[in-house]
């Protein structure tokens, strides 16, 4: 016979992880920490967040296991410690767009009014016959971690200035950290302007690895 006490605790522990997830600004850091390593103050930099409160959040999201961190000299670094989190904090977004309307209605102001995105089997097909260039746009340091194996690394606020670097005559597929990042919407702007077919990837390098599929770099 199954203890109440048991029971209990079980669901308290499946409650710590949602409320763990129940938080913008840990969404956003999971997010980051989903693409490499970081130091407190650096991940605060790149989510527009204070070191203070960033360590706050940080600490919240490594009591319920969702983050890791080790001690490199004098720093501590933090990643996502299981890539089931990243897939767990992506299914959260998709499901929200879903389900809430106001969700849905800022999800395409966001994203705006793009044809709908490459999945990653269509991808896969096209990288196998030559069909397609891949372009991450997330910063240097997110595609050394670890990229789609074959993608060019060409930063968001590089690319105008490296256009020659990708052919005129196929279509180019960006991607960056996953579906609702803008880096790649953006991109997809950029191209578009100078007259270049372009389209966004549904999905980052996280689900692309999820998938069984090819990543290059560290990660």
């Amino acid at each position: 016979m199954v203890e109440p006490e048991s029971k209990a605790v079980l669901w308290e522990e499946f409650a710590r992880v949602a409320k763990a997830l129940a938080s913008p600004s840990r969404l956003a850091l999971l997010d980051l920490l989903a693409q490499r390593e970081y130091g407190v103050e650096e991940l605060a930099a790149a989510a527009g967040l204070r070191v203070s409160n960033t360590s706050a959040q940080l600490k919240a999201l490594a009591a319920a296991g969702l983050v890791v961190s080790r001690r490199s000299g004098t720093r501590v670094l933090y990643r996502v410690g299981d890539p089931r989190v990243t897939a767990l904090a992506e299914q959260l977004k998709r499901v929200a767009v879903e389900v809430l309307p106001a969700a849905d209605v800022a999800a395409r102001a966001l994203l705006g009014a793009e044809a709908q995105p490459v999945d990653r089997a269509e991808l896969k097909a096209r990288l196998a016959d030559g069909g397609v260039v891949v372009v991450d746009v997330r910063p240097s340091a997110e595609y050394a971690a670890g990229h789609i194996d074959g993608a060019l690394g060409i930063p968001l606020d590089e690319l105008e200035a490296r256009l020659d670097e990708l052919p005129e005559d196929v279509e180019v597929v960006a991607y960056c950290r996953g579906r609702f990042c803008v880096l790649s919407v953006d991109a997809v702007a950029v191209l578009h302007a100078h007259g270049r077919a372009a389209r966004v990837l549904d999905g980052g390098v996280a689900e692309w690895a999820a998938d069984g599929l090819p990543v290059a770099g560290a990660a």
